[in-house]
């Protein structure tokens, strides 16, 4: 009984582990789509920008 009892813990601690992995994992994901994303606004906006310094500067000419 005790070897059960000693392996159902080391079982239980060893998912307990796997779950706080997997939910770092997920927050990673998560945290990382967000930062992509506005990085990818970001370099929409000065995209745009540029855009229309060079429209703008051909008009000049």
């Amino acid at each position: 009984m005790n070897n059960l009892i000693l392996f159902v813990n080391a079982f239980l601690s060893y998912l307990l582990l796997f779950a706080l992995i997997v939910v770092l994992v997920i927050i990673a994901c998560v945290i990382g789509v967000k930062w992509r994303k506005s990085k990818d606004r970001k370099l929409a906006e000065a995209g745009e920008e540029n855009t229309e310094q060079t429209v703008s500067s051909g008009e000049n000419a």
